[in-house]
């Protein structure tokens, strides 16, 4: 058993649960820093991790959290604003908080978990959010490992899960032509990414753009996406005016389906980089979505839809 600890805040989440299942399997003590850390599925790891209530807009339970950890990691998220959680308070001042306290506490290693794309004068207030983070936590801890995933996907996801729902229509609304560009990454590889920074003190300060084996088109996924599950479809090309408009006439709803800022990150590429540092970088060869929907997107279970 290694004796290090690291805390993983969001570790209850879509990636979060994977890099704790990633740690804890390799060995090392993970605690779990969520809002609801009960509700994380421990499937068998043994021993359990351990579990500590922590909002990340609460300073005292940041450091509570971090206490005694050698590794700190913050894979908390925030898709869609709703009430008192906007993208400002956990993307930048939450992520400020995380760094900060592991900077006081004197954990060596930070792991800040950002996304691909991220600008300061990007039109999306997501985008925007996720930017400045970055640069709050280069602030204040300078040698923050920085992970910029492109749209994950995996089991139960969002991703496929809304690709899934959309051609379950018999004429199929695209984002614009279904030109944008996506490199769709496997949340497992992702998660271990994260834990292959904590095994390679030479990423310390370093950023790394993580994005899928391939590049495809939003049409190319929708296509893929039927036909692996027998659905013979129409696409139909939308102009993104009128997505935001249907975007902004759902914003009435207590959970819109789709915001305006989704639409805007929709007309935007989603690649990586490819000068940039990567998924092989680490020593890891990255999943291609296509190869993985009869993992992630079982057909027999969804052709009863």
């Amino acid at each position: 058993m290694d004796d290090r600890t690291i805390t993983v805040f969001g570790g209850t989440g879509f990636l979060g649960s994977e890099v704790v299942r990633r740690l804890a399997s390799s060995g090392i003590k993970v605690r779990i820093a969520a809002r609801h850390p009960d509700t994380f599925d421990p499937g068998g790891l043994t021993p359990e991790p351990e579990r500590v209530e922590a909002d990340i807009r609460d300073a005292s339970a940041v450091a509570d959290a971090v206490a005694g950890a050698w590794g700190v990691v913050n894979a908390v998220s925030l898709y869609v604003e709703r009430g008192d959680l906007d993208f400002n308070t956990i993307h930048v001042e939450g992520a400020r908080s995380v760094a900060r306290c592991a900077r006081e506490q004197d954990v060596p290693r930070l792991v800040h978990v950002s996304g691909i794309g991220v600008d300061e004068a990007s039109p999306s207030a997501f985008v925007r959010a996720r930017a400045r983070g970055e640069s709050a936590v280069r602030e204040t801890f300078d040698q923050a490992a920085v992970l910029r995933p492109s749209t994950m996907f995996g089991p139960d996801d969002a991703f496929l899960s809304s690709l899934e729902r959309v051609t379950r229509l018999p004429v199929v609304p695209l984002f614009g032509a279904g030109k944008t560009r996506l490199q769709p990454a496997y949340v497992k590889d992702v998660a271990a990414a994260a834990a292959a920074v904590f095994e390679r003190p030479e990423t310390q300060g370093r950023v790394f753009e993580l994005g899928g084996a391939t590049v495809h088109t939003y049409r190319e996924l929708v296509q893929a996406v039927s036909h692996h599950l027998d659905r013979n479809r129409l696409l139909l090309p939308m102009p993104f005016a009128i997505w935001k408009l249907v975007a902004a006439a759902s914003g009435i709803l207590e959970n819109p389906p789709l915001t305006v800022d989704q639409v805007t990150l929709m007309q935007r590429d989603n690649v990586a980089n490819p000068r940039a540092q990567g998924f092989r970088d680490l020593g890891i060869e990255p999943s291609d979505l296509l190869s993985m929907l009869d993992t992630c997107l079982p057909a027999e279970r969804e052709r009863g839809h």
